[in-house]
């Protein structure tokens, strides 16, 4: 599947700021299963200084320094990328859950992607005993790792309420795990809490998920906007597989990856410190659509590359990741 994005995320300030220094990650990495085509960032005011750089997980980051007074920002990401769906796994064939455990604590690479490193509590995933005793009821001895995790993905997805401004970024995990209800950044963070609680490594996924309109209805434009969910180490055979509790499914070829990390403090969209005073707004447009090959003379050019067929939920959540 191949898509054309776009990101825009506007920030009008009450007063005047003279000066801003911020981290950007808007721009889809490259990674086994996605490639990135093209992309751009724009900014306004244009006056901006833009570095770009890896950190730690391999994610792109963008620094945006600003030295000129400004009373609105708006980032401006648009990107070319394909994405082809994972193998078909049958959950219930796949390692039993404890022997992926003990291979991921007995590993020693010390890697960006080593599942040492998605194991320990973060800044935003503590370990949570309810949360820890919540999800080790699906891990029953002997349980194939897909399935347990399916399960527990499945679970949060029946269990939880879609509720956009029940939370917001501060929440602490347990209070959102109490009320069953927040918006995907919860949900990925209460799933990670419960597998690392249980020694399984798990990975904060940010990025953008292609949703698809009940039949009859129009696909609205800007209605997208970016999406959290998990990847979960399945052993050394299975390597990383993404879990999205929002919509109780596996990831799949509808999922493009912005970055990667320990918990949404090291994939956030935009952080960094400005000087103002006065309130502030924010406004973020996403749109995800399915490209479309271009043609010469009624023949699909040669780079056109075909639709990978894969199943698609049916109706997904809307997402709520916060910039």
């Amino acid at each position: 599947m191949r898509y054309d994005i776009t990101h825009v995320t506007t920030y009008d300030w009450g007063a005047s700021v003279p000066m801003a220094d911020c981290r950007l990650r808007l721009t889809p990495i490259e990674r086994p299963g996605q490639r990135v085509f093209v992309s751009r960032l724009e900014v306004e005011p244009p006056s901006a200084v833009l570095t770009d750089g890896l950190d730690y997980f391999g994610n792109h980051v963008t620094r945006l320094a600003l030295r000129s007074p400004h009373r609105r920002l708006t980032l401006r990401s648009t990107a070319s990328v394909s994405v082809v769906p994972a193998p078909t796994i049958d959950p219930e064939t796949t390692p039993p859950w404890e022997d992926v455990r003990t291979r991921a604590a007995l590993s020693r690479d010390l890697g960006h992607t080593d599942p040492i490193q998605f194991l320990f509590p973060s800044r935003h995933v503590g370990l949570t005993p309810p949360v820890t005793a919540w999800t080790a009821e699906l891990f029953t001895p002997g349980r194939p790792i897909v399935a347990g995790v399916l399960a527990l993905t499945k679970r949060i997805h029946a269990d939880f309420a879609y509720a956009p401004g029940t939370t917001e970024v501060a929440t602490p995990l347990a209070e959102a795990f109490a009320k069953k209800r927040g918006v995907c950044q919860d949900f990925a963070h209460v799933m990670i809490a419960g597998l690392r609680g249980i020694g399984l490594p798990a990975s904060y996924v940010g990025g953008y998920l292609r949703t698809v309109p009940p039949p009859g209805q129009p696909r609205l434009e800007g209605a997208d906007a970016m999406h959290a969910w998990v990847e979960v180490w399945c052993g050394p055979t299975l390597g990383w597989l993404g879990f999205d509790p929002t919509n109780g499914i596996l990831a799949s070829d509808d999922h493009v990856v912005v970055a990667v990390g320990r918990d949404y403090a090291d994939v956030s969209p935009v952080t960094g410190i400005l000087i103002s005073t006065g309130a502030q707004s924010l406004s973020v447009a996403v749109d995800v659509v399915e490209s479309r090959p271009k043609t010469t003379a009624g023949k699909p050019l040669a780079d056109a590359p075909p639709r990978t067929t894969a199943t698609e939920p049916s109706e997904p959540r809307a997402s709520g990741s916060r910039t």
